[in-house]
Protein backbone atom coordinates (compact mmCIF):
# COMPACT_ATOMS: atom_id res chain seq x y z
CA UNK A 1 0.00 0.00 0.00
CA UNK A 2 1.35 3.24 -1.11
CA UNK A 3 -0.08 7.03 -1.08
CA UNK A 4 1.35 10.22 -2.62
CA UNK A 5 0.85 13.86 -2.24
CA UNK A 6 0.70 16.18 -4.76
CA UNK A 7 0.90 19.87 -4.89
CA UNK A 8 -2.66 21.57 -4.71
CA UNK A 9 -2.34 22.89 -8.24
CA UNK A 10 -1.61 19.72 -9.79
CA UNK A 11 -4.37 18.35 -11.89
CA UNK A 12 -5.68 14.51 -11.60
CA UNK A 13 -4.68 14.10 -15.13
CA UNK A 14 -0.79 14.61 -14.98
CA UNK A 15 -0.16 12.72 -12.06
CA UNK A 16 -1.19 9.58 -13.74
CA UNK A 17 2.36 9.19 -15.31
CA UNK A 18 4.37 8.54 -11.88
CA UNK A 19 1.45 6.27 -10.57
CA UNK A 20 2.07 4.08 -13.74
CA UNK A 21 5.72 4.20 -13.23
CA UNK A 22 5.14 3.04 -9.13
CA UNK A 23 3.41 0.22 -9.83
CA UNK A 24 5.75 -0.61 -12.52
CA UNK A 25 9.01 -0.47 -11.28
CA UNK A 26 8.22 -0.05 -7.25
CA UNK A 27 5.61 -3.08 -6.92
CA UNK A 28 7.03 -4.96 -9.75
CA UNK A 29 4.03 -5.37 -11.82
CA UNK A 30 4.01 -7.00 -15.09
CA UNK A 31 0.32 -6.66 -16.22
CA UNK A 32 -1.38 -3.35 -14.83
CA UNK A 33 -4.71 -2.53 -15.38
CA UNK A 34 -5.79 1.01 -15.35
CA UNK A 35 -9.46 1.25 -14.58
CA UNK A 36 -10.37 5.51 -14.87
CA UNK A 37 -13.50 6.91 -15.33
CA UNK A 38 -14.19 9.66 -19.03
CA UNK A 39 -12.26 12.52 -16.84
CA UNK A 40 -9.27 10.81 -16.20
CA UNK A 41 -8.42 8.51 -18.66
CA UNK A 42 -9.10 10.99 -21.67
CA UNK A 43 -7.79 9.91 -25.45
CA UNK A 44 -4.84 12.49 -25.12
CA UNK A 45 -3.97 10.48 -21.98
CA UNK A 46 -4.08 7.59 -23.20
CA UNK A 47 -2.24 8.07 -26.47
CA UNK A 48 0.26 10.15 -24.74
CA UNK A 49 0.69 7.73 -21.04
CA UNK A 50 -1.31 4.82 -20.61
CA UNK A 51 -0.05 3.25 -24.25
CA UNK A 52 3.32 4.30 -23.43
CA UNK A 53 3.54 2.43 -20.57
CA UNK A 54 2.16 -0.34 -21.85
CA UNK A 55 -0.99 -0.69 -19.98
CA UNK A 56 -4.46 -2.12 -20.23
CA UNK A 57 -7.30 -0.22 -19.55
CA UNK A 58 -10.78 0.13 -18.92
CA UNK A 59 -13.10 3.42 -18.99
CA UNK A 60 -16.06 4.28 -20.79
CA UNK A 61 -17.18 6.82 -23.62
CA UNK A 62 -18.44 10.13 -23.34
CA UNK A 63 -22.48 11.26 -24.64
CA UNK A 64 -21.07 12.37 -28.05
CA UNK A 65 -18.75 9.64 -28.25
CA UNK A 66 -21.73 7.51 -28.13
CA UNK A 67 -24.13 9.42 -30.28
CA UNK A 68 -21.62 9.12 -32.93
CA UNK A 69 -21.62 5.31 -32.77
CA UNK A 70 -25.43 5.11 -32.95
CA UNK A 71 -25.29 7.99 -36.02
CA UNK A 72 -22.54 6.07 -37.70
CA UNK A 73 -25.05 2.76 -37.35
CA UNK A 74 -22.51 0.99 -34.79
CA UNK A 75 -25.37 0.56 -32.68
CA UNK A 76 -28.59 -0.63 -32.77
CA UNK A 77 -31.13 0.68 -30.54
CA UNK A 78 -32.79 -2.85 -31.01
CA UNK A 79 -30.05 -4.35 -29.82
CA UNK A 80 -31.84 -3.60 -26.21
CA UNK A 81 -34.98 -5.32 -26.85
CA UNK A 82 -34.17 -9.04 -25.69
CA UNK A 83 -30.60 -8.00 -23.77
CA UNK A 84 -29.37 -5.14 -22.03
CA UNK A 85 -25.77 -5.83 -23.30
CA UNK A 86 -23.99 -6.29 -26.60
CA UNK A 87 -20.25 -6.01 -27.43
CA UNK A 88 -19.40 -4.09 -30.32
CA UNK A 89 -16.17 -3.04 -31.95
CA UNK A 90 -16.03 0.25 -34.07
CA UNK A 91 -12.95 1.60 -36.71
CA UNK A 92 -12.58 4.51 -34.20
CA UNK A 93 -11.78 2.40 -31.56
CA UNK A 94 -8.94 -0.11 -33.62
CA UNK A 95 -8.12 -2.82 -30.90
CA UNK A 96 -10.44 -2.34 -28.06
CA UNK A 97 -13.72 -4.04 -27.45
CA UNK A 98 -16.59 -1.72 -26.36
CA UNK A 99 -19.40 -3.17 -24.33
CA UNK A 100 -22.89 -1.20 -24.69
CA UNK A 101 -25.25 -1.54 -21.53
CA UNK A 102 -28.70 -0.53 -21.08
CA UNK A 103 -30.24 0.07 -17.70
CA UNK A 104 -34.08 0.53 -17.70
CA UNK A 105 -33.82 2.14 -14.36
CA UNK A 106 -31.20 4.27 -15.37
CA UNK A 107 -33.38 5.98 -18.26
CA UNK A 108 -36.11 6.01 -16.15
CA UNK A 109 -33.91 8.42 -13.75
CA UNK A 110 -32.38 10.65 -16.20
CA UNK A 111 -35.39 11.57 -18.36
CA UNK A 112 -37.07 12.33 -15.05
CA UNK A 113 -34.04 14.60 -14.27
CA UNK A 114 -33.92 16.25 -17.48
CA UNK A 115 -37.68 17.05 -17.43
CA UNK A 116 -37.30 18.53 -14.27
CA UNK A 117 -34.61 21.13 -15.29
CA UNK A 118 -36.34 22.04 -18.15
CA UNK A 119 -39.33 22.51 -16.60
CA UNK A 120 -37.22 24.21 -13.81
CA UNK A 121 -35.22 26.52 -16.63
CA UNK A 122 -38.22 27.60 -17.91
CA UNK A 123 -40.51 29.06 -15.32
CA UNK A 124 -37.15 30.60 -14.37
CA UNK A 125 -36.92 32.37 -17.86
CA UNK A 126 -40.43 33.08 -17.88
CA UNK A 127 -39.61 35.43 -14.71
CA UNK A 128 -37.11 36.86 -16.87
CA UNK A 129 -39.37 37.05 -19.83
CA UNK A 130 -41.84 38.73 -17.28
CA UNK A 131 -39.29 41.17 -16.12
CA UNK A 132 -38.25 42.55 -19.76
CA UNK A 133 -42.06 42.45 -20.73
CA UNK A 134 -43.38 44.55 -17.61
CA UNK A 135 -44.79 47.81 -17.71
CA UNK A 136 -43.27 49.33 -15.01
CA UNK A 137 -39.39 49.82 -14.60
CA UNK A 138 -38.67 46.90 -16.92
CA UNK A 139 -35.60 45.19 -17.70
CA UNK A 140 -33.42 46.50 -20.87
CA UNK A 141 -30.20 46.38 -22.14
CA UNK A 142 -29.63 43.28 -24.00
CA UNK A 143 -26.33 42.56 -22.12
CA UNK A 144 -28.55 43.03 -18.89
CA UNK A 145 -31.01 40.55 -20.09
CA UNK A 146 -28.13 38.29 -21.47
CA UNK A 147 -26.89 38.15 -17.80
CA UNK A 148 -30.22 37.43 -16.29
CA UNK A 149 -30.64 34.66 -18.89
CA UNK A 150 -27.07 33.38 -18.08
CA UNK A 151 -28.05 33.16 -14.74
CA UNK A 152 -31.06 30.65 -15.18
CA UNK A 153 -28.70 28.75 -17.81
CA UNK A 154 -26.15 28.62 -15.91
CA UNK A 155 -27.81 27.14 -13.05
CA UNK A 156 -29.24 24.26 -14.70
CA UNK A 157 -27.20 23.57 -17.74
CA UNK A 158 -29.68 23.89 -19.76
CA UNK A 159 -28.88 25.91 -22.34
CA UNK A 160 -28.47 23.34 -24.84
CA UNK A 161 -31.73 22.54 -25.18
CA UNK A 162 -33.61 25.95 -25.54
CA UNK A 163 -33.58 28.35 -28.70
CA UNK A 164 -33.19 31.97 -26.72
CA UNK A 165 -33.65 35.17 -28.69
CA UNK A 166 -32.24 38.50 -26.59
CA UNK A 167 -33.09 42.10 -27.81
CA UNK A 168 -32.54 45.64 -26.04
CA UNK A 169 -36.35 44.79 -25.42
CA UNK A 170 -37.26 41.35 -24.98
CA UNK A 171 -36.56 37.84 -24.77
CA UNK A 172 -38.21 34.98 -26.27
CA UNK A 173 -36.82 31.15 -26.06
CA UNK A 174 -38.29 27.50 -26.69
CA UNK A 175 -37.06 24.03 -26.22
CA UNK A 176 -35.18 22.47 -29.33
CA UNK A 177 -37.58 19.37 -29.35
CA UNK A 178 -35.23 17.15 -32.02
CA UNK A 179 -32.06 18.10 -29.65
CA UNK A 180 -34.12 16.66 -26.72
CA UNK A 181 -35.55 13.75 -28.16
CA UNK A 182 -31.98 12.43 -29.72
CA UNK A 183 -30.52 12.91 -26.53
CA UNK A 184 -33.92 10.78 -24.54
CA UNK A 185 -33.02 8.05 -27.47
CA UNK A 186 -29.58 7.87 -25.23
CA UNK A 187 -30.90 7.35 -21.39
CA UNK A 188 -30.05 4.58 -19.68
CA UNK A 189 -27.00 3.69 -22.56
CA UNK A 190 -23.26 3.73 -20.99
CA UNK A 191 -20.51 1.87 -23.09
CA UNK A 192 -17.78 0.56 -21.47
CA UNK A 193 -14.33 0.24 -23.73
CA UNK A 194 -11.47 -1.70 -22.75
CA UNK A 195 -8.16 -3.29 -25.18
CA UNK A 196 -8.10 -6.13 -22.62
CA UNK A 197 -8.55 -9.67 -24.34
CA UNK A 198 -11.59 -11.54 -23.51
CA UNK A 199 -9.52 -14.47 -22.18
CA UNK A 200 -8.47 -11.48 -19.09
CA UNK A 201 -12.18 -10.26 -18.52
CA UNK A 202 -14.84 -10.99 -20.51
CA UNK A 203 -18.33 -8.38 -21.37
CA UNK A 204 -19.69 -8.94 -17.93
CA UNK A 205 -16.16 -8.86 -15.87
CA UNK A 206 -15.22 -5.60 -17.77
CA UNK A 207 -18.59 -3.86 -16.93
CA UNK A 208 -18.04 -5.17 -13.27
CA UNK A 209 -14.22 -3.50 -13.37
CA UNK A 210 -15.86 -0.59 -14.21
CA UNK A 211 -18.71 -0.28 -11.69
CA UNK A 212 -15.90 -0.72 -8.67
CA UNK A 213 -15.07 2.91 -9.35
CA UNK A 214 -17.80 3.69 -7.10
CA UNK A 215 -15.96 1.86 -4.43
CA UNK A 216 -13.15 4.52 -5.04
CA UNK A 217 -15.31 7.07 -4.49
CA UNK A 218 -16.42 5.66 -1.98
CA UNK A 219 -13.41 5.08 -0.16
CA UNK A 220 -12.39 9.17 -0.97
CA UNK A 221 -15.46 9.85 0.52
CA UNK A 222 -14.43 8.44 3.89
CA UNK A 223 -11.33 9.91 3.80
CA UNK A 224 -12.33 13.54 3.23
CA UNK A 225 -15.45 13.79 4.67
CA UNK A 226 -17.72 10.94 6.60
CA UNK A 227 -15.40 9.52 9.04
CA UNK A 228 -11.55 10.50 8.61
CA UNK A 229 -11.72 14.26 7.62
CA UNK A 230 -8.34 14.28 6.28
CA UNK A 231 -8.69 17.92 5.62
CA UNK A 232 -8.26 20.62 6.38
CA UNK A 233 -4.38 19.72 7.04
CA UNK A 234 -2.99 22.00 9.81
CA UNK A 235 0.62 21.43 8.71
CA UNK A 236 2.71 23.64 6.61
CA UNK A 237 5.38 21.35 6.07
CA UNK A 238 5.56 18.82 3.06
CA UNK A 239 7.14 15.88 4.95
CA UNK A 240 4.10 16.50 7.73
CA UNK A 241 1.19 16.86 5.02
CA UNK A 242 2.60 13.39 3.50
CA UNK A 243 2.84 11.96 7.20
CA UNK A 244 -0.65 13.19 8.04
CA UNK A 245 -2.12 11.74 4.79
CA UNK A 246 -0.44 8.60 5.18
CA UNK A 247 -1.77 8.42 8.44
CA UNK A 248 -5.50 8.57 7.31
CA UNK A 249 -4.58 6.24 4.19
CA UNK A 250 -3.67 3.95 7.14
CA UNK A 251 -6.98 4.44 9.22
CA UNK A 252 -9.10 4.10 6.29
CA UNK A 253 -7.55 0.90 5.44
CA UNK A 254 -8.15 -0.16 8.81
CA UNK A 255 -11.72 0.92 8.72
CA UNK A 256 -12.12 -1.00 5.28
CA UNK A 257 -11.06 -4.36 7.07
CA UNK A 258 -13.57 -3.45 10.62
CA UNK A 259 -16.02 -2.70 8.19
CA UNK A 260 -15.72 -6.43 6.45
CA UNK A 261 -15.54 -8.18 9.77
CA UNK A 262 -18.63 -6.62 11.37
CA UNK A 263 -20.98 -6.78 8.41
CA UNK A 264 -23.29 -8.71 10.27
CA UNK A 265 -24.13 -6.61 12.86
CA UNK A 266 -23.81 -3.34 10.82
CA UNK A 267 -26.80 -1.98 8.06
CA UNK A 268 -24.62 -3.30 5.34
CA UNK A 269 -25.47 -6.63 3.46
CA UNK A 270 -23.32 -9.46 4.79
CA UNK A 271 -24.37 -12.37 2.44
CA UNK A 272 -23.07 -10.83 -0.84
CA UNK A 273 -23.21 -14.46 -2.43
CA UNK A 274 -27.00 -14.55 -2.50
CA UNK A 275 -27.54 -11.05 -3.56
CA UNK A 276 -25.25 -11.45 -6.39
CA UNK A 277 -27.14 -15.19 -7.12
CA UNK A 278 -30.33 -13.01 -7.12
CA UNK A 279 -28.82 -10.59 -9.51
CA UNK A 280 -30.46 -11.49 -13.44
CA UNK A 281 -27.19 -9.23 -14.89
CA UNK A 282 -24.65 -6.92 -14.10
CA UNK A 283 -26.52 -4.30 -15.78
CA UNK A 284 -29.46 -4.60 -13.82
CA UNK A 285 -29.68 -2.69 -10.57
CA UNK A 286 -27.92 -4.39 -7.70
CA UNK A 287 -30.08 -6.69 -5.28
CA UNK A 288 -29.75 -6.93 -1.74
CA UNK A 289 -29.94 -10.84 0.55
CA UNK A 290 -32.94 -11.71 2.04
CA UNK A 291 -30.77 -11.21 5.38
CA UNK A 292 -29.98 -7.84 4.50
CA UNK A 293 -33.72 -7.09 4.30
CA UNK A 294 -34.36 -8.48 7.11
CA UNK A 295 -31.75 -6.61 8.88
CA UNK A 296 -33.42 -2.90 7.46
CA UNK A 297 -36.99 -4.01 8.13
CA UNK A 298 -36.65 -4.86 12.13
CA UNK A 299 -33.52 -3.16 12.87
CA UNK A 300 -32.27 -6.25 14.49
CA UNK A 301 -29.48 -9.43 13.62
CA UNK A 302 -31.06 -12.80 13.47
CA UNK A 303 -29.05 -13.33 16.32
CA UNK A 304 -30.78 -10.64 18.30
CA UNK A 305 -28.98 -7.28 18.31
CA UNK A 306 -29.45 -3.95 17.20
CA UNK A 307 -28.19 -2.81 14.05
CA UNK A 308 -25.87 -0.24 14.24
CA UNK A 309 -23.94 2.25 11.53
CA UNK A 310 -20.32 1.77 11.82
CA UNK A 311 -20.64 5.20 13.46
CA UNK A 312 -22.45 4.43 15.99
CA UNK A 313 -20.93 1.28 16.67
CA UNK A 314 -17.80 2.51 17.11
CA UNK A 315 -19.47 5.08 19.87
CA UNK A 316 -20.96 1.70 21.89
CA UNK A 317 -17.35 0.13 21.88
CA UNK A 318 -16.03 3.50 23.25
CA UNK A 319 -17.79 2.96 26.38
CA UNK A 320 -15.84 0.07 27.03
CA UNK A 321 -13.58 0.88 29.36
CA UNK A 322 -9.66 0.40 30.71
CA UNK A 323 -9.20 2.18 34.38
CA UNK A 324 -6.10 2.21 36.53
CA UNK A 325 -7.07 1.57 40.37
CA UNK A 326 -5.46 2.18 43.42
CA UNK A 327 -5.81 2.27 46.61
CA UNK A 328 -5.10 6.03 48.66
CA UNK A 329 -3.12 3.95 51.66
CA UNK A 330 -1.29 2.03 49.08
CA UNK A 331 -0.35 3.97 45.80
CA UNK A 332 2.14 2.28 44.76
CA UNK A 333 0.10 -1.15 44.06
CA UNK A 334 -2.04 0.05 41.87
CA UNK A 335 -4.07 -2.74 39.16
CA UNK A 336 -6.01 -2.77 35.87
CA UNK A 337 -9.86 -3.22 36.10
CA UNK A 338 -11.84 -3.47 32.69
CA UNK A 339 -14.98 -2.62 32.59
CA UNK A 340 -17.38 -5.63 31.96
CA UNK A 341 -18.12 -5.58 27.98
CA UNK A 342 -21.96 -5.81 27.21
CA UNK A 343 -23.26 -8.70 24.73
CA UNK A 344 -23.19 -6.57 21.17
CA UNK A 345 -19.14 -5.53 22.67
CA UNK A 346 -18.15 -9.20 22.84
CA UNK A 347 -20.15 -10.05 19.78
CA UNK A 348 -18.28 -7.33 17.77
CA UNK A 349 -14.85 -7.86 18.95
CA UNK A 350 -15.48 -11.48 18.11
CA UNK A 351 -15.96 -10.63 14.78
CA UNK A 352 -12.96 -8.81 14.88
CA UNK A 353 -10.99 -11.83 16.22
CA UNK A 354 -9.68 -9.12 18.86
CA UNK A 355 -9.15 -10.63 22.47
CA UNK A 356 -10.95 -8.55 25.05
CA UNK A 357 -8.90 -8.36 28.70
CA UNK A 358 -11.52 -8.84 31.62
Amino acid sequence: MAVEVFEGNVGDPVTLASQISKLKQRFKLERVVLIGDRGMITQARIEETVKPAGLNLVTALRAPQIAGLVAAGMIQLSLFDEHDLAEITSPDYPGERLIVCRNPLLAEERARKRRELLDATEEALLKVQARARRQKRPLRGKDKIALAVGAVVNHYKMAKHFELTITDTDLTFARKGEEIAAEAMLDGIYVVRTDLDPKYLDATATVAAYKQLANVERAFRSLKTVDLEVRPIHHRRPERVRAHVLLCMLAYHLEWHMRQALRPILFEDHDKSNAQAARTSIVAKAERSAAADRKAATKRTDDGFTVHSFRSLLADLATLTRNIVAIQSDLENSFVLYADPTPLQQRAFLLLDVAVKM
